[in-house]
């Protein structure tokens, strides 16, 4: 179990964003997230995190792309593609949008996203609330970023589970002319029942229908993109053992492990412990990777791995990197810590 204090680890320092954090963290989660991802999206913003943040290429190839480095932003942060250009100047080697559905949903009610600022952690139950594939793909073709875009797809949540197929298949079509790869969630605990689709004929009906339409949609637009699969972390070992299994039957091309979760032993004295939703940030970071390590030893290189969960400094990243994970993704750590932890944990990657 993890029980570091985050306050402690090797984050980075980054002045100008501790600053810039003080005021943001006395507002509601959920505005803070708003209104810093606007602020990020000006024009002087952008100009001087592009200066600010700026790093050395460290190419890496995986999914049969080549990335600037490998360190991405995970999904969730920027829903609709709003701030793909935004959030590419603070150097990420890929950014993930998403997760999007078929048709425009609110998501779950407000409040719907808390800190748990003296673990570093964040629990939300958003509920994949999103202005549906249509907005993001205009946001996608406009961007002005240059690296890789993964985009992240799932189901409405008024979609019965044995019709999800249906939703994904949609998504991937809309999307595949503007990803890089498509990245497939069927692991956020904020939608009903959308975890089994992780286990069993659920994963496998969808897994082989991604697979046909991707040999189609290949044909269709002269080039392959990669799908990727996002897990829980709170798969058993024989789950995840069953679930790697299918991913190299069908030959998905990666794995992402993984998304929040929904223990809480970690955190059971903070006042939002009992908030349902999934917990992310370094309280569960030894989950993840412990998680990481078991996915990695059944995949035996025969798909990619995105590391993800609770890195809050480079050596946390690089710790990903040698328990098997080809790239890393950050999320709440970023949110803790600012750009900065972007550029340490490419310099502790490289």
């Amino acid at each position: 179990m993890n029980t570091e204090d985050p306050t402690k680890a090797n984050t980075p320092t980054d002045l100008l964003y501790r600053i810039t954090r003080y005021p943001l963290f006395k507002m509601d989660p959920e505005k803070a997230h708003d209104f810093a991802l606007a602020l990020s999206a000006t024009g002087i913003a952008k100009s001087l995190n592009r200066k600010r943040y700026a790093i050395e290429a460290n190419p890496v190839n995986c999914l049969g792309l080549t990335l600037a480095n490998g360190v991405g932003l995970a999904a969730g942060l920027d829903k609709n593609g709003d701030y793909i250009d935004a959030l590419g100047a603070f150097g990420f080697g890929f950014i993930e949008i998403g997760t999007i559905t078929p048709k425009p949903q609110t998501g779950n009610p407000k409040p719907r996203m808390f800190r748990l600022t003296e673990h570093g952690a964040i629990i939300n139950r958003m509920g994949f609330n999103n202005l549906g594939v249509d907005h993001l793909i205009a946001k996608a073709e406009k961007r002005e970023y240059k690296g890789c875009l993964g985009i992240n797809i799932g189901k409405n949540a008024t979609t019965a589970l044995e019709d999800a197929q249906n939703d994904y298949l949609i998504c991937l079509e809309k999307v595949y002319p503007v990803a890089d790869y498509v990245s497939v969630n069927v692991s956020s605990p904020n939608t009903q029942g959308l975890r089994d689709l992780q286990h069993g004929e659920h994963l496998r009906g969808l897994l082989g229908a991604l697979k046909n339409a991707q040999a189609k949609l290949a044909t269709q637009h002269g080039q392959y993109k990669p799908i990727v699969v996002k897990i829980a972390p709170d798969m058993s070992n024989d789950e995840l053992q069953a679930f790697c299994s299918a991913v190299i039957e069908f030959g998905i091309d990666g794995v992402i492990a993984g998304n929040t979760t929904n223990a809480r032993h970690w955190v059971e004295d903070h006042k939002h412990a009992n908030e349902q939703g999934g917990l992310s940030g370094a309280p569960m970071r030894s989950l993840a990777d412990e998680k990481l390590a078991t996915v990695a030893e059944h995949l035996t290189g025969k798909a990619a791995l995105i590391g993800v969960g609770g890195i809050h400094c480079g050596e946390h990243a690089q710790t990903k990197r040698q328990l098997g994970a080809d790239l890393v993704q950050l999320y709440t750590g970023l949110i803790y810590h600012g750009p900065a932890l972007v550029r340490d944990c490419i310099r502790k990657t490289a």
